[in-house]
C-alpha cells in the first residue's frame, strides 16, 4: 500500500488540471425532461448541487508517457449567472479509501454551443477565475509539495488549505497571473449530469482540439 500511495503522489504532481460543493436542491427545482435541447432550460434545470455516484477513474499519463489510472470524486454546484463551485478529492485507490488531496475551484462556465455527442449536449469551458485551493489529505503529499511547491507558500501541512489562485504552482503547471481553464462538455438527462470523459490517451482538456468526445459516468443531484 505504501508503494501505491507513493506512486500516486508522484503521479498527482504531474497532472496538469482538475481532472474536476453540494447542498440540498430546492424542492421546486425545474428538471430537464428527456433530452433537453433548450439551453436556457438546461441552465435552469442544472441549478443546484451534484455529486459523483462513486469514485471515478480517468486515464492519465506518468512522466514517461505511460498510462496510469487517476481516481477522484466530485461535488459540483451550479449557481446563477453561470457561476460554479467544484470540489475534487483525489485518492490513491479506486474505492476512495486513501484520499491524497482536496481541490476547490470557483469560477464561471462559458457556453459554446451544442456538442454532437448527444441531442442537448453542450460545449462548456470551465474557467477558474474566482478561486483555486489545495489541501493535502496525506502527509506524503504535503511532504512532496514542500519540495516542489514551497516558493511563495507557507509550509504545506496536513488538512491545511492554501490558495494557489493566480499564483505559480508547478505541480499543476499553473503560471502566475493566469486562470486555469478546461474545454469540456455537459449533458443533462433528468437527475443525471454528465461531463466529458477523459481522452483515452491521457490528454487533458487544454485545447479546443482536446475537448472530450464521450461521456464520463454522471453526477447525481443531491
Amino acid at each position: 500500500m505504501r508503494k501505491a500511495i507513493r506512486s500516486s503522489l508522484l503521479f498527482f504532481l504531474v497532472i496538469g488540471g482538475i481532472g474536476e460543493a453540494a447542498a440540498q436542491s430546492p424542492s421546486n427545482q425545474p428538471r430537464a425532461s428527456g433530452m433537453e435541447t433548450d439551453t436556457a432550460k438546461i441552465k435552469q434545470a442544472m441549478l443546484g448541487n451534484w455529486e459523483s455516484i462513486a469514485p471515478e477513474v480517468r486515464p492519465s499519463k506518468n512522466p514517461d508517457g505511460s498510462l496510469k489510472p487517476f481516481y477522484l470524486k466530485r461535488a459540483f454546484k451550479y449557481l446563477p449567472s453561470d457561476r460554479f463551485e467544484l470540489e475534487i478529492v483525489n485518492s490513491a485507490d479506486p474505492y476512495g479509501a486513501v484520499p491524497l488531496a482536496r481541490i476547490r475551484i470557483g469560477g464561471h462556465m462559458l457556453w459554446q454551443g451544442s456538442h454532437p455527442i448527444a441531442p442537448g449536449a453542450q460545449k462548456l469551458d470551465f474557467v477558474a477565475d474566482e478561486s483555486y485551493e489545495v489541501t493535502p489529505l496525506a502527509q506524503g503529499f504535503a511532504d512532496v509539495l514542500n519540495k516542489v511547491a514551497s516558493a511563495g507558500y507557507a509550509p504545506w501541512t496536513l488538512n491545511a488549505p492554501q490558495s494557489i489562485f493566480g499564483e505559480s504552482f508547478a505541480p499543476f503547471a499553473l503560471k502566475e497571473g493566469t486562470n486555469f481553464m478546461e474545454y469540456d462538455l455537459v449533458y443533462l438527462k433528468g437527475d443525471l449530469l454528465f461531463w466529458g470523459a477523459r481522452n483515452i490517451d491521457g490528454r487533458g482538456f487544454d485545447t479546443e482540439q482536446n475537448r472530450p468526445t464521450n461521456l464520463q459516468i454522471p453526477l447525481i443531484r443531491k
